[in-house]
């Protein structure tokens, strides 16, 4: 501290010379800054001091993520620059040297002070941006910048078009770039892939074992979240020889009727399709027509005579190979398809019901019965069917007792009511039934080209079986009791008859006569 007399002297000194310093009460700190000694008047010397802050950096060093044809402005900000210099450098090149831009690049320029400002962003444009002060010890902060890059697929397998046989493996392969790196996700086009799933994600994806399904447009799409995501696709054909799916194998028509037999034919490439009847080649006449659509060939016979019914055959045939497949014209009838309920409505008969179609009226039905057999102990081998006994019988009276216990089958040969319905329904009471049992039946229908195929097993169950309720009858069978009774009817249209009712009515008129 200086003597108070002193500073005084040293007040009025300085008041006559019109200079007014400032003294602090304290020397300056040696913390970043630098000190200032001024001498001035002749008789008398002061110190002055003068601190001045060093320059520092208003901002941080970032990385700024931007996609090409974008604009972006690197900061820097500095407090108490004061005289010294600032640069923006990239590397070892000199972008900006004070205010003077030392680039060529007309893309970059200072801005809103000593911002750097980069114009249409390229991806050369990517790395470190440097701002100095060219101090003693020069400082400086580096911003990063990063160029984001749409996703782009630039290969696929094949250019997208890919072809292999069947049977053997197959990889589709899509590449891309971008940045970040483009996750790869694959789908199927109107489709979902041969694993099941609905996509998966991938540089590729194998395909083994290669047939017809798998055949179609593969999708590849690249995304990354910058921009929208792209797709390309991929065909991938299969070769492999004809395949042939028959829409019935055996086919039912009738004399003056029309027929349709159906070949359904997948092949690639396109297989050519001949008809033949047995080793016969057909040919399109005004009767036999061919007809194609896609991959549906079809043999249309008109007005069919009884010398159509036979075999026929479809034979496809393309590069790769050939295949036949045969299907039947027949005027016999149709399986007959069983209507009876499962459960009866009584303890000891059921009325077993059925219908058959055919174009050609049926002559008689063959009716199969047998109470289903105990399963056998265990080790001990079961007699097939073929070997079971048979009671064979032509209906003659009204109903029918059956050998109760053995398992044999009995046959029954109804006789139909002719009739020129196409679908013809019949039904039989069976009587002397045993209590909560289980029987099996089959039934054949005969027209005049011969006997269908045996129908499907019927099963059905006597009143009293442990779980079972009584159901009500079918619409069908709402006939009066007293005529359910009566044996075998036939159920075509409105007329109902019974052997038994027609055996009555013939009785009356033959005693009528005799009057």
């Amino acid at each position: 501290m200086l003597p108070p007399l002193f500073f005084l002297l040293f007040v009025a000194s300085t008041q006559a010379l019109s200079w007014s310093p400032i003294i602090p009460d304290n020397l300056p700190r040696k913390t970043g800054k630098r000190t200032i000694f001024q001498k001035k008047g002749l008789e008398s010397l002061e110190e002055k001091y003068i601190q001045e802050e060093e320059p520092m950096f208003a901002t941080t060093g970032k990385t700024f993520k931007v996609t090409t044809k974008d604009t972006v402005v690197l900061p820097c900000e500095v407090i108490n620059v004061g005289q010294y210099m600032q640069a923006w450098k990239r590397g070892i090149a000199i972008l900006t040297a004070g205010s003077v831009k030392v680039s060529p690049d007309e893309r970059f320029r200072l801005v809103e002070g000593y911002n750097l400002e980069i114009r249409d962003i390229q991806t050369q444009d990517a790395g470190d941006y440097v701002c100095q002060i060219a101090t003693l010890q020069p400082q400086e902060i580096t911003h990063t910048v990063e160029i984001l890059v749409p996703p782009r697929i630039h290969t696929v397998s094949s250019g997208g078009s890919v072809e292999v046989k069947k049977g053997a493996t197959v990889t589709l392969e899509c590449k891309a770039s971008g940045n970040p790196v483009p996750i790869i996700t694959w789908t199927r086009k109107n489709n979902i892939l041969p694993s099941g799933e609905k996509s998966v994600e991938g540089f590729s994806i194998t395909i083994e074992e290669t047939n017809r399904h798998h055949a179609g447009t593969y999708q590849c799409t690249a995304s990354n979240g910058v921009g929208q995501p792209v797709t390309r696709d991929i065909q991938l054909n299969v070769l492999f020889p004809p395949e042939i799916e028959v829409e019935r194998s055996w086919v039912h028509s009738g004399e003056g009727y029309e027929a349709q037999l159906v070949c359904i034919v997948h092949a690639e490439p396109t297989s050519e399709v001949i008809w033949y009847r047995d080793t016969l080649r057909l040919d399109t006449t005004e009767r036999r027509i061919m007809e194609v659509r896609g991959s549906r060939h079809t043999l249309i016979i008109r007005k069919v005579q009884s010398s159509d019914f036979g075999n026929y055959s479809c034979l496809a045939d393309n590069q790769i190979g050939k295949t036949k497949q045969f299907l039947e014209l027949s005027g016999k009838p149709n399986p007959a398809v069983f209507r009876s309920h499962a459960v009866g409505r009584s303890k000891d008969s059921y009325n077993i019901t059925w219908s058959v179609n055919s174009y050609t009226p049926i002559e008689e039905f063959k009716l199969s019965f047998r109470k289903v057999p105990a399963p056998s102990p265990p080790g001990t081998a079961q007699q097939p069917n073929s070997h079971s006994k048979r009671t064979n019988r032509r209906e003659n009276e009204t109903g029918y007792t059956i050998l109760r216990g053995n398992g044999d089958w009995n046959d029954v040969i109804l006789p139909a009511i002719p009739s020129e319905q196409f679908t013809q329904s019949m039904y039989y009471l069976i009587k002397n039934l045993e209590p909560a049992s289980q029987y099996e039946a089959r039934v054949q229908a005969k027209n005049r080209f011969g006997w269908n195929e045996m129908s499907e097993t019927f099963i059905f169950t006597t009143k009293g079986a442990s779980g079972y309720e009584s159901p009500s009858q079918p619409a069908v069978l709402s006939a009066d009791p007293e005529f359910r009774d009566l044996g075998v009817r036939s159920l075509n249209g409105s007329k109902q008859f019974t052997s038994s009712a027609v055996l009555i009515i013939a009785l009356a008129i033959f005693g009528f006569n005799r009057i």
